[in-house]
């Protein structure tokens, strides 16, 4: 199968292509590696790819014989690397299969590489010193987000139609909205962290996927859910696959919507406009669409502080692990500057101050909860501005602390981690671009514990009603491929 046609299928397409004979997965794997071969010189998502080894039964799931990509932290893959975007651990070589990982491959999915990642996943914008910046397809002088930048680059180029991604402040939400993709963040317990964690950032990442389409997302999220043994949190499964969900009507809905984030950048005119035409949308398919006030349950500065003890607290924990294993001394020659004043920064959290950071989770909780208990939906910009230059976090970053680069972090995506706070799904849906430049622009929705599939039925219209498919990145003009 040539290029050019195999980036006009998604996932589920191409499994079904595999499940009728008329492609193997091992030209569909050929294809995808020619694509990674094209584009990746320009964009930069994809840190490594080896021999396919995973032989999928055609028709064993609706996956079966997609090329796929993992991130490079957060799933491990039994003899390859995961250097997790970072100098500290570069080298290292996963021992066993994760939980996910193990799924993933009894999903049939053909995994034949790594996505690029920040450091250790502590930024949202993918520009590690280990590997160098992912370029954004659409314009790659722009930032491609993060933590899962690396997913959201090559989903976009058309290397793979669907990608692993994890999300911890919006590192999922944020690359599907940089680059005109769905991504839905998971609710808190929906997707194992086992073996080796039972949470990670005590409860705040999540495990999930960014995707072209809205079904090929539901079809992995149906792939991957479900708890191990000793998992700390349980969501209640879903009473039919999501994949399902994706066509089902949403009935009418009652949404809120929140243009200005609890704190952060104001919106800009680009994404505000995106926003009313997002809401004009809604009402025309029969949603009750009204302006809202959400108490977040915290006073801004109170919630970034929280946050930056519980992540830096992490990272501190985690860095000494690393610096263990490998020998490496904690400095600047392994660390970026970021990172490494994150980790001096939680090395000072005390016990008390971290059980503090966790009650004011619990009161965030609650908080929205609320808000949910008289609204299906909550509609806000997935980011308030369209993609940054690249370099645009790294000005002046030499000179914060933890809890300042923190600060930085929400003040550009105020309105992704107060879902990660509360453990509820949230989903980035690809609405339109800003006219100007001509970058994607994404809206988020976010609904109640547990409620993905009312998100997959609503993100399922949106994209019936106003598909965004179609549009072909920057990366790819003029390219032999014919993409």
């Amino acid at each position: 199968m040539r290029v050019a046609e195999y980036v006009n299928f998604d996932a589920v397409g191409l499994a079904e292509l595999v499940a009728k004979g008329e492609v193997t997965p091992a030209e569909l794997t050929a294809a995808a590696l020619d694509a990674a071969q094209t584009v990746n010189g320009r964009i930069n998502a994809i840190v490594e790819t080896w021999p396919a080894d995973d032989e999928p039964r055609p028709g064993s799931s609706p996956l079966a014989g997609v090329p796929f990509l993992i991130k490079d932290i957060g799933v491990s893959m039994a003899g390859r690397r995961m250097e997790l975007g970072s100098r500290l651990a570069a080298g290292n070589i996963a021992r066993t299969d994760s939980s996910l990982m193990l799924r993933i491959r009894h999903a049939g999915l053909v995994t034949f590489g790594r996505t690029a990642t920040p450091e250790l996943a502590y930024s949202i914008t993918t520009e590690p010193e280990l590997y160098g910046p992912t370029r954004n397809p659409w314009n790659p002088e722009r930032s491609a987000g993060g933590s899962s930048g690396g997913s959201g680059a090559a989903v976009a180029a058309g290397v793979v139609p669907v990608a692993h991604a994890t999300d911890a402040a919006g590192s999922l939400r944020i690359p599907a909205a940089y680059n005109g993709l769905f991504g839905l963040k998971p609710t808190r317990g929906r997707v194992s962290m086992g073996p080796d964690a039972d949470e990670v950032f005590n409860g705040l990442a999540v495990h999930g996927g960014v995707s072209r389409t809205v079904r090929d997302s539901a079809a992995l999220l149906d792939q991957i859910r479900g708890p191990e043994p000793g998992d700390p949190y349980f969501a209640q499964q879903p009473s039919r696959p999501y994949a399902e969900e994706v066509t089902r009507d949403p009935g009418s809905l009652r949404i809120g919507v929140l243009a200005q984030a609890w704190g952060g950048r104001r919106t800009t005119t680009p994404v505000a406009d995106a926003l009313a035409r997002t809401v004009r949308l809604l009402e025309s398919l029969g949603h009750r669409v009204e302006e809202v006030e959400v108490d977040l349950g915290a006073g801004w500065e109170e919630f970034v502080l929280a946050n930056a003890r519980l992540l830096a607290a992490n990272l501190a924990a985690s860095v000494d692990e690393l610096a263990a294993a490998f020998g490496r001394p904690i400095a600047s020659s392994t660390l970026e500057p970021v990172t490494l004043a994150g980790y001096h920064y939680g090395q000072r959290v005390s016990g008390a101050q971290f059980v503090t950071a966790l009650t004011i989770r619990n009161r965030v909780a609650r908080s929205l909860a609320r808000y949910f208990a008289t609204h299906d939906i909550l509609l806000t910009p997935t980011l308030p501005e369209p993609p940054v230059p690249l370099g645009a976090y790294a000005e002046g970053a030499e000179a914060l602390d933890g809890v300042g680069w923190i600060d930085r972090l929400n003040d550009r995506s105020p309105f992704t981690m107060p879902f990660n706070v509360a453990g509820t799904p949230a989903m980035s849906v690809p609405v339109t671009a800003d006219a100007e430049t001509g970058l994607p622009i994404g809206m988020q929705f976010a609904a109640g514990y547990g409620l993905e599939g009312r998100l997959f039925r609503l993100a399922g219209q949106l994209e019936r009603a106003d598909p965004w498919s179609g549009r072909t990145p920057t990366v790819w003009a003029g390219d032999h491929t014919g993409r």
